[in-house]
């Protein structure tokens, strides 16, 4: 059944696939020889046509297709998620849009996100390092249960590779770095420390985390709605 719908559902991104899409994609650092130029948002009306099917996210996944596998982490079933799979998984991340999407919209509602986030950051490869960051600034957006301690213990790593001068790499640092810092106003002042002191490291990827960072943390947009978010908890 299941291999029958994954067929039906690649049959239908070929159909849609667009070349000058594949070409602009291609500038953006997305590999062009395994994208068809399925916009995200036609990949999400197409997942919100099929219920949770994690036989068919693997198919999908293991098709090799650029939207069939971001469209793998939009369909699967985080329940059904398993650490194995989420291992081989990220060693198939090529780019930085199938390495996002997963995180944010699949592997951080896993039993394991937090963990992989830990894990991730320590690796070598460009893409994998960057699932573990990414994963840190989606976990920092989308899980309402976690405590402060379990953001506070990623400061440090975060601190640790903001000298990893890798753009993907870089990027995510930063990102984590900034979503940690939103999540309410005693992280805020906790992110601003780390930044400050990651500012002090000396070197250009450092410089920049911590610039880019601060400007946003210390604005007054995010100082207001921090305020009135800790207001509404009292």
């Amino acid at each position: 059944m299941s291999s029958q719908k994954s067929e039906k559902i690649i049959e239908e991104l070929r159909k849609q696939a667009n070349q000058r899409n594949v070409e602009g994609m291609a500038r953006y650092g997305i590999r062009p020889d395994t994208a068809l130029g399925v916009p995200i948002p036609r990949l999400r009306e197409i997942a919100r046509r099929i219920e949770k099917d994690h036989e068919l996210a693997l198919e999908l996944w293991t098709s090799g297709i650029h939207e069939a596998m971001i469209l793998a982490s939009f369909v699967d079933d985080d329940k059904l998620v398993t650490e194995s799979q989420m291992e081989d998984w990220v060693k198939d991340f090529d780019s930085w849009d199938v390495c996002d999407q997963c995180c944010s919209n699949l592997f951080d509602r896993t039993l394991f996100a937090h963990k992989k986030a830990v894990e991730w950051s320590r690796k070598k490869e460009e893409f994998v390092k960057r699932a573990g960051f990414t994963l840190m600034a989606a976990l920092a957006v989308h899980d309402k249960k976690s405590g402060d301690d379990e953001f506070l213990k990623f400061l440090p790593i975060i601190e640790r590779e903001s000298g990893d001068d890798r753009n993907y790499v870089r990027k995510a640092v930063n990102w984590a770095l900034r979503q940690i810092g939103k999540r309410n106003e005693d992280l805020n002042i906790a992110a601003i420390e780390t930044a400050e002191a990651i500012g002090g490291k000396g070197t250009k990827s450092a410089r920049w985390i911590a610039s880019d960072a601060l400007k946003e943390l210390r604005s007054d947009a995010v100082r207001e709605r921090l305020r009135r978010k800790g207001k509404g908890r009292q």
